[in-house]
C-alpha cells in the first residue's frame, strides 16, 4: 500500500450536531439522511444504522449513562423503525462491545470497572501512539488544518458550557487521526474503545475539566509535525493524563445513628 493510501484525506465534517427529532433518556435521533461519523462514513444510512449511530454517540457524549436499560419497543418508536431493525442495531453494538445484551433481560450500557481502564488505555497506547509516529511529519495542510478545527472547536463548545458536543468533538479528533493514518483495523479497534472510555470517564474522573483537555490535542498537532518519537511520546502523555484523571467515587460515610434516626424518632 502506498504512503499515499495509507495517509487517506478525512472528508470534511460538520463540528455542529444535527438538529435533534426528538430525545428519550438522553438519545438523540439522527435524522436521516444526515451524515455520519468519519468512524463510519460511507455507510448506508438504514433504519438499523441510524439507530446503531444514535446510540453509539449517545454512548459516546455520556447521554446515557452506565447500566441504563435500551428497551426495543422504545427505541423502534424513537426511531419510527421496526423492532427487527432495532435488534439489528443492537447485536451490531453488542459485537462491538458498546452496550451489552443480558439473557431474558434486554440491552443495556455497560458498567465499566476502575478496573478495566488499565486495559481500555493499555490498548488505546498500543493503537494510537503507532498511528501519532506513523503520521509524524507526514500530514498535509489540509490535514493539520482538520485536526486544528477539530481542537478549537472543542475548546469554544466547553467554553460555552455545550459538553457533549465537545466530548464528540474530542473522541472525532482522536478518529480523525486513525483515518488519516488509514488503517481500517486500527480505526475500528478505536471506535471500540472509545465509548468505553467515555463510560470510564461518567463514571470515574474527578469533577471538572474536560474529557479530553483540548490544549493537549494542540500540542499533540505541534508534535506531529516534528518527528515519530515526539508524536508518539505527547499521545503517551496525553492518553496517561486522561487515564490518570478517573479516581474511586468516594461516598461520605454515615453513622448508624443517622441511618436509624428516623425509625427511632417515629410515634408509636
Amino acid at each position: 500500500m502506498t504512503d499515499d493510501r495509507r495517509m487517506g484525506v478525512p472528508l470534511p465534517r460538520k463540528t455542529k450536531p444535527d438538529k435533534p427529532i426528538q430525545t428519550l433518556t438522553g438519545l438523540t435521533a439522527i435524522p436521516e439522511g444526515s451524515s455520519v461519523p468519519p468512524a463510519r462514513a460511507g455507510v448506508p444510512s438504514t433504519g438499523a444504522d441510524r439507530v446503531y449511530e444514535a446510540i453509539y454517540q449517545a454512548v459516546l457524549e455520556r447521554r446515557l449513562s452506565p447500566g441504563e436499560r435500551l428497551r426495543e419497543q422504545e427505541l423502534a418508536e424513537q426511531f419510527n423503525v421496526s423492532r427487527t431493525l432495532v435488534r439489528q442495531a443492537l447485536q451490531r453494538l453488542a459485537q462491538e462491545q458498546v452496550i451489552e445484551l443480558l439473557h431474558n433481560r434486554g440491552a443495556r450500557v455497560p458498567i465499566p470497572s476502575l478496573e478495566d481502564a488499565g486495559s481500555v488505555f493499555d490498548a488505546r497506547r498500543v493503537v494510537e501512539c503507532e498511528v501519532a509516529r506513523q503520521l509524524a511529519g507526514r500530514l498535509s495542510a489540509e490535514q493539520l488544518q482538520t485536526l486544528q478545527h477539530l481542537a478549537a472547536s472543542e475548546t469554544e463548545a466547553d467554553r460555552q458550557g455545550e459538553h457533549a458536543l465537545a466530548i464528540r468533538l474530542s473522541g472525532e479528533f482522536h478518529q480523525a487521526m486513525a483515518h488519516m493514518h488509514g488503517n481500517p483495523v486500527l480505526t475500528r479497534w478505536l471506535n471500540g474503545l472509545l465509548p468505553t472510555t467515555s463510560l470510564l470517564m461518567s463514571r470515574f474522573k474527578r469533577q471538572g475539566g474536560q474529557v479530553c483537555v483540548a490544549h493537549r490535542h494542540v500540542d499533540l498537532i505541534a508534535a506531529l509535525q516534528k518527528n515519530p518519537a515526539a508524536a508518539g511520546a505527547e499521545m503517551r502523555k496525553h492518553l496517561n493524563e486522561l487515564e490518570q484523571s478517573l479516581t474511586t467515587p468516594t461516598t461520605p460515610r454515615r453513622q448508624l445513628r443517622d441511618v436509624f434516626q428516623a425509625y427511632r424518632d417515629s410515634p408509636e
